[in-house]
């Protein structure tokens, strides 16, 4: 508490000269900022209990640590602004699913990128998101010659650029497709990602993009890969050339993202298994035996927020050891797996990924209640 109060009266003495238009707003900020940090203190030791040396990871610690909690001083944005780029004419459900998840879980604002024959279905879903139609796949410029089509590109990338130092974490590749045009148009936002520091969780046709192009994503810290079964297959065979070895999964997991640079993985699965190349961590808690398509969508959304949630942390002056990308895919993984659980005992074969974002707020407030 003597620190506490030290730290306050330092930062109240620090805006006492500043003009009365902005240090209130400036001193309402640092205050909010000392509160994160002090109650940060209280769920470190098990922070550190929950990432010990052995491999199953304690999700729930880890929640409750990562979670911010809800102050009135807040303003919009600082819970987090996610960006989805995503979305074309086949797909529009699972940009829409790691939007609203993220929302769900607690971000203050959700953005679509989105092509622009996607974006009306997609803003139909809901009026929550903020959908943006920039994107543009093949067969609207076939006409184009070669120049028409790279300032059509570089239009494209304009339009993101204005956003990007806005955004505290990308998901990247959400129903995306496998337009040429179009991957091209996020390789260089991937690019231009990078340049500004921004995470970014890569899933579904985004995984594609990286494993044809590793380059994208190597030797990027704040980059996160969330492969399924047949993605981290396609993975394995292209970066460490073999086949997937079961006996030693972490192993050779942990080789996979030691080989791309650091990058942290989350291989989803009956146990969903994180590397960064240096540790390995587990997650089994809970679960459901319900497949149905688009829970990935809902994790990608998850590890975003939680991610960006963790990077606030790792400002602090009492951090926790561990990167904010692993502790980001903890967090999502045990969430959404108690989640899935949670649908699982209300709709039982019927459940739909509709239902488990329908259970994110509850599953998280079991876990970290509103005091």
């Amino acid at each position: 508490m003597l620190v506490k109060h030290c730290v306050i009266s330092a930062l109240t003495r620090s805006t006492s000269h500043s003009p009365s238009s902005s240090s209130s707003t400036v001193l309402r900020r640092q205050q909010f900022l000392v509160r994160t940090l002090c109650a940060s203190r209280t769920h470190l030791p098990k922070l550190i209990k929950a990432m010990s040396s052995t491999s199953e990871a304690d999700a729930e610690s880890v929640l409750r640590t990562v979670t911010p909690s809800l102050d009135p001083e807040r303003h919009k944005g600082q819970a987090g602004k996610i960006a989805v780029i995503g979305g074309c004419r086949e797909y529009t459900g699972a940009p829409y699913f790691a939007a609203i998840s993220a929302l769900k879980i607690g971000a203050d604002l959700s953005h679509v990128f989105c092509t622009k024959d996607a974006a009306p279905v997609i803003k139909s879903y809901s009026p929550e998101l903020i959908v943006h139609p920039v994107l543009e796949e093949s067969y609207t410029i076939s006409q184009f010659s070669e120049e028409e089509k790279r300032k059509v590109q570089d239009e494209v990338i304009g339009e993101v650029d204005k956003w990007m130092e806005r955004f505290d974490c990308l998901v990247i590749g959400p129903g995306l497709g496998r337009d040429p045009f179009l991957l091209e148009c996020v390789s260089k936002i991937m690019l231009l990602a990078k340049k500004f520091n921004v995470p970014f969780v890569v899933d579904g046709d985004g995984l594609l993009l990286v494993t044809n192009s590793i380059d994208l994503v190597k030797s990027y810290p704040l980059a996160v890969l969330t492969p399924n079964v047949n993605e981290y297959k396609r993975l394995v065979q292209k970066v460490l050339n073999c086949e997937v070895d079961e006996e030693k999964a972490e192993d050779q997991l942990r080789s996979l993202a030691k080989q791309i640079g650091g990058v942290t993985i989350l291989r989803k699965g009956k146990t969903d298994l994180i590397s960064n190349g240096e540790i390995v961590k587990s997650v089994s808690i809970y679960g459901s035996p319900r497949r149905c398509g688009g829970q990935g969508d809902i994790l990608s959304g998850s590890v975003a927020v939680f991610l960006s949630w963790a990077q606030q942390l790792k400002s602090g002056p009492e951090s926790p050891s561990e990167s904010p990308a692993i502790l980001g895919c903890i967090a999502a993984s045990g969430l959404l797996r108690k989640a899935a659980s949670l649908a699982f005992t209300k709709h039982k074969r019927s459940t739909l990924t509709s239902d488990i974002i329908e259970c994110l707020g509850e599953s998280l407030e079991d876990i970290c209640p509103v005091s």
